[in-house]
Order: C-alpha cells, then sequence, then structure tokens
C-alpha cells in the first residue's frame, strides 16, 4: 500500500515519467488489439506494391515484397513484447530465489551463488546470449531462455543486497521469536522488502531485452523471416536506405527506439521514487 501511494504521489508530480508510462500503456494495447484491427496481412506480399513510400492505405510505406510496414510493426510489437516480457519474467524468479538465498543465508551458499553470478557476468552479455543462440538455435523459446540467462544476475544482486541489508532488522529477529523458521521470515518478512528494487530493475531489463532480442534478429541470429519483429526489419531494409527507400528501415527503427528509450525513462523515473521513499 505504501509503495502504491508513493508511486501515485510521484506519478503526479514527475510528468516525464506519467507520460512515458502513459505512452508504454498505449503500446501494450497496440500489441494486444493491434493485430485484430490492422487492415491488412503482415505476410501477405504484393509485388506490384513493392517498395511504395508513405501514403494514407500504407502509412509507412511498403517493403521490397509489398508488404505493409505499418502492419508489420504491429505485429512485431506484440512479439517483442512477449519476448521481453517472457525472459524478465524468468530472470526474476530465478534471480529473486538465487539472491534471497546468499543474502538471508550468508556464507558458502552467498559464496556458491555469487561464483554463479560472477561467471555469467564475466562473458560480455550479448555475446553469451549470442553464444546460447546459436548453440541450442534461433527458435522463439531459445531467444527467451538466452535473454532471462543473461538478466538473471541483475536480479541475484539487487535481492541479495536487499535483503542483506535487512536481516539483522529488528522485525526479523521478532519473527524469529515468534516461532517462524527461516523460510517463513525470508518468504513472508524480507523478500517483500524488495519489490520496490525489483520493480525497477524490471522496467529496466525488459528495454535491455527487446534490443538484445532485436539485435539477435538484425545478425541473423534471431526470429527468422518473414516472421514480423523490428531487427529483422531494420536489417532488411538497412540496404534500401542507400537506394533511397529509407521508410523500410526508419519506421521500425523508430519504433524500436521509443520502446526502449519510454521503458529506460520509466526505470529511472521509478527509481527516483523508490530511492527518495527508502530515504524517508
Amino acid at each position: 500500500m505504501a509503495l502504491t501511494a508513493t508511486l501515485q504521489f510521484g506519478l503526479r508530480r514527475d510528468v516525464l515519467t506519467s507520460t512515458v508510462l502513459a505512452f508504454i500503456v498505449i503500446i501494450c494495447v497496440v500489441a494486444v488489439f493491434g493485430p485484430f484491427l490492422a487492415g491488412h496481412d503482415p505476410l501477405a506480399t504484393d509485388p506490384a506494391n513493392a517498395l511504395r513510400p508513405p501514403t494514407w492505405v500504407n502509412p509507412c510505406g511498403t517493403d521490397q515484397v509489398g508488404r505493409d510496414i505499418c502492419t508489420r510493426i504491429i505485429f512485431a510489437t506484440r512479439l517483442d513484447l512477449f519476448i521481453s516480457i517472457g525472459s524478465v519474467l524468468i530472470a526474476l524468479i530465478f534471480g529473486s530465489l538465487i539472491g534471497a538465498f546468499a543474502g538471508f543465508f550468508g556464507g558458502p551458499v552467498d559464496r556458491l551463488a555469487m561464483w554463479l553470478v560472477d561467471t555469467i557476468m564475466a562473458f560480455p552479455l550479448f555475446l553469451l546470449a549470442m553464444a546460447i543462440v546459436a548453440a541450442l538455435g534461433n527458435s522463439l523459446a531459445n531467444i527467451i531462455y538466452a535473454t532471462a540467462l543473461v538478466n538473471i544476475p541483475f536480479y541475484a544482486r539487487t535481492v541479495r543486497a536487499e535483503i542483506a541489508q535487512r536481516r539483522e532488522a529488528g522485525f526479523v529477529d521478532a519473527a524469529r521469536i515468534s516461532g517462524n523458521g527461516p523460510f517463513r521470515i525470508l518468504a513472508r518478512h524480507l523478500f517483500p522488502t524488495t519489490i520496490p528494487q525489483l520493480v525497477v530493475q524490471m522496467t529496466l531489463t525488459m528495454g535491455w531485452a527487446i534490443l538484445n532480442a532485436a539485435s539477435l534478429s538484425f545478425i541473423g541470429l534471431g526470429i527468422r523471416p518473414p516472421t514480423p519483429e523490428w531487427g529483422i526489419m531494420v536489417a532488411e531494409g538497412a540496404s534500401f536506405i542507400v537506394t533511397g527507400e529509407w521508410w523500410v528501415a526508419l519506421f521500425p527503427g523508430l519504433a524500436l527506439v521509443a520502446v526502449v528509450l519510454s521503458l529506460n525513462l520509466l526505470g529511472d523515473g521509478l527509481r527516483d521514487m523508490v530511492d527518495a521513499r527508502d530515504r524517508r
């Protein structure tokens, strides 16, 4: 309740964060309902109308085989958000478990958990994701798993730091005296205190997850064409920029930049609100 009140108060005062949040809500609505309202088939080709510039019929123009770019962007929004949300939820679950046990029990458990986290972070994260997808195959599930794996350390470190800071607090001692076991204390008393920081971390890593999925598709290791996905669309349109068909790559690129930037701005705004709440 206190967190909800803090966020509501902060959003009323922070116009930029409120605007960004509204934009993200609109994007989510487009991802859910847009494909049902789109006027074109995202996979239907029409060579006679290939590489047409933006018009009222095709607001973002058409690509090299006559597909409507605007419709493909709408369908790609659903796919990229699905990858982002799926990978972030997996990373949240496993990262929180690792961080919670490491922060609460300490000792060998902490050392083993942090060794695992440091091993993952020793590799450049995008290169690690590339290696996983290249080894397992570029299916949708493998892209989600690879993106989740490289995000686990962020959640593990966040939860570990929060729980290690509070495990000797008075309310924890009171819970022990009341007869609560370690797992009950961890689940009911300590882990809820990490939720504000986890919310911030989720908004930040969702943007990175979308960018990671688009980057894998751009280099040919992500979603396979002709499935509409922002990275694929930018990659396919890049070769047409020099010949003047700028719209093929521009509009998917703008959609990618707008969503990732919005998520990062939202994360920064929420972090400021949470930090201000913790200082009080």
